[in-house]
């Protein structure tokens, strides 16, 4: 898989799971890449309340880092 075809793999699946209500819970990064932990309401049952991604991509990164200062900003 070419390099960008792997950005846009990644971007796909935070963007999946961002669109079904998912929001971002934690972040944890090593040398292997990000482990992110998306988290859904408890209002809806029928979807698992908790998911994890594993980003490698560093213009992946760079895009969940977006999503999470938007977040923040509409929390406050």
């Amino acid at each position: 898989m070419s390099d960008y075809q792997q950005y846009i793999a990644e971007k796909d699946k935070i963007d999946f799971f961002i669109n079904k209500g998912f929001r971002i819970k934690n972040v944890e990064e090593n040398l292997e890449g990000a482990f992110l932990v998306l988290e859904m309401d408890a209002e809806n049952k029928d979807i698992p309340h908790e998911e994890t991604l594993h980003i490698k991509h560093a213009d992946s990164r760079k895009y969940f880092a977006s999503l999470l200062i938007k977040q923040q900003r509409q929390e406050n």
